[in-house]
């Protein structure tokens, strides 16, 4: 996505509603970073769990709740702005939601 958004690929039919307000840009690549510790923490967990190390459950925990904040910070700033627009909402809804259904086993598995 960052990709894409940086070299300026998505059709503007395609692009979220102010999409070119710079406030609205810098709302939007203010996920960049979260985005990216996401990511290292979520490889980071992978690898772990490939090596047989046990605290790749924690950092998956990390990287799934990290992943849900990220989902519910942008479906808020949607709800705040009265924009319903579903390819947007639903990409976002699913970064909420699909960590749902693995958090319990993780807080089980480490006893949290």
């Amino acid at each position: 996505y960052w990709t894409i958004t940086f070299l300026h690929i998505i059709p503007d039919a395609y692009l979220f509603k102010d999409y070119k307000n710079p406030i609205l840009s810098a709302w939007n690549w203010s996920f960049f970073p979260l985005d990216i510790l996401i990511s290292i923490t979520g490889f980071t967990s992978l690898y772990l769990y490939k090596k047989g190390k046990s605290a790749w459950s924690k950092m998956a925990i990390v990287s799934l709740v990290l992943t849900s904040c990220s989902g519910l910070q942008a479906i808020s700033f949607w709800v705040l702005r009265s924009d319903f627009d579903p390819s947007w909402w639903i990409p976002n809804l699913f970064l909420l939601v699909y960590p749902i259904f693995f958090l319990p086993g993780l807080f089980k598995e480490n006893q949290i």
